[in-house]
């Protein structure tokens, strides 16, 4: 389990460039919505729902906090990419 703990925290350290991080080992919230939104697509009914519910859900978690505690401004803008990505698929949703 140490070994487990010691890759996590090493992954998680993990961005490059080191001093303008553009790219970084993803978040839990981030990783949970790729998941939940790429089981959508094979799920159907009330599990695809589900599924892209909380997919929707952690995205916007990951960029409210690109966007509030990113750690330069290409992240904080990413962010805010992010966030203006699920109130369009959001509202497509609902359109249709």
């Amino acid at each position: 389990m140490q070994a487990l703990i010691a890759t996590w925290k090493r992954l998680r350290g993990w961005s490059w460039p080191r001093d303008y991080p553009i790219a970084q080992f993803p978040n839990p919230p981030l990783i949970i919505g790729l998941v939940a939104l790429g089981l959508r697509s094979v799920a159907s009914g009330t599990w695809a729902d589900a599924l892209g519910a909380i997919g929707y859900v952690f995205i916007g978690v990951w960029a409210y906090l690109e966007l509030t505690a990113g750690v330069n401004l290409f992240r904080r803008v990413l962010g805010l990419a992010g966030l203006a990505y699920i109130v369009v698929a959001i509202t497509r949703g609902l359109a249709g």
